[in-house]
């Protein structure tokens, strides 16, 4: 009688086992979950549309995952994480790591533009602006912070402004100055600096202007010619250049400068395919997510030339312009 009892309880017990390890496969990726990798600097805009998406479609649930935007990349074309929807802070990351063996298209969404972040409590903070902000960096007790080239497109983009910044006051030895010291403060995103800078280990770092915004930062607006912010100074931004790690092991490739430009796109591997599309249908429209971005300090370019535009999807077309 006794064993008896004991084998109903353990087959109970298995039961319970199996089906709760049923439910926690159900869960891995259900026809209403969706998996967003996305840039670091769009963790609270993404956050807004993701909550809003799911308030106008109750039984939808959003996982996100910030990343720098290279080591985001990685994970879904090396690592095989799932993932519906990638978003970058730089669209060539899509071309360059994604396209065409892990995507097929990508759409630019958003500018930002590059700045130098601080608090009140930062050294020098009542003397630095946009004429003196090099000097004020270099000085001995100051310390600052970026993030890493070969992961994240913030740090690529503060090498580019350090380089940019010495043709444009015209000294040749500026941005190895610049970029030799505190190497011990670089991190691999942008926005693991921010809790450094706001407990004053740093006291500046390279940052996008809409994040510091965001989280309520004091920033130097640096000159147009440094801030990699306008399309039409492209030529001029050009003159800057930086190696950085590519997509295979020992690659290594040459950024150059350009105005900074985010993209979006839905991986191959994505699970549900058409429930993203309609997420970066809402993302990308005005009155949903074009107004979040807008409303967080970012500057939106919808529509704006796509040269993958023939393998967008028919229902996000509408977003992008054919390019040449």
């Amino acid at each position: 009688m006794w064993q008896t009892v004991c084998e109903i309880r353990f087959t109970f017990l298995l039961f319970l086992i199996l089906a709760g390890l049923g439910i926690i496969a159900s869960c891995g990726h259900s026809e209403n979950t969706l998996r967003i990798i996305h840039a670091g600097s769009l963790s609270v805009p993404v956050a807004e549309a993701a909550d809003s998406f799911e308030t106008a479609n109750p039984g939808v649930r959003i996982l996100r995952e910030a990343w720098g935007s290279k080591a985001g990349a990685r994970r879904v074309s090396d690592l095989d994480v799932p993932c519906d929807i990638f978003i970058s802070a730089d669209y060539r990351v899509i071309d360059r790591f994604l396209i065409p063996g892990h995507a097929l298209w990508n759409i630019s969404f958003a500018g930002n533009e590059m700045a130098i972040v601080y608090t009140h409590r930062s050294r020098y903070a009542d003397e630095i602006n946009a004429s003196n902000w090099y000097k004020i960096l270099l000085r001995e007790d100051v310390v600052y912070g970026r993030s890493d080239p070969d992961s994240d497109p913030c740090g690529v983009r503060a090498v580019l402004v350090s380089e940019l910044a010495g043709i444009y006051y015209s000294d040749t030895g500026l941005a190895s100055s610049i970029l030799e010291r505190h190497k011990n403060m670089i991190r691999p995103k942008e926005t693991d600096l921010i809790a450094l800078l706001e407990s004053n280990a740093l006291d500046y770092i390279f940052l996008y202007r809409s994040v510091a915004e965001q989280h309520n930062l004091k920033f130097v607006k640096l000159p147009d010619e440094l801030n990699l912010s306008l399309p039409e100074l492209n030529d001029w931004y050009g003159r800057a250049t930086t190696r950085v790690r590519g997509g295979a092991p020992g690659e290594r490739f040459t950024e150059r400068g350009e105005a900074m430009v985010y993209g979006i796109t839905i991986p191959l591997k994505s699970k549900n395919p058409e429930l993203a599309e309609t997420f970066v249908q809402f993302f990308l429209s005005a009155g949903g997510g074009i107004d979040i971005l807008e409303r967080n300090g970012q500057n939106t370019i919808v529509p704006a030339v796509s040269y993958s535009y023939d393998n967008i999807p028919e229902g996000l077309k509408q977003f992008a312009l054919p390019g040449n």
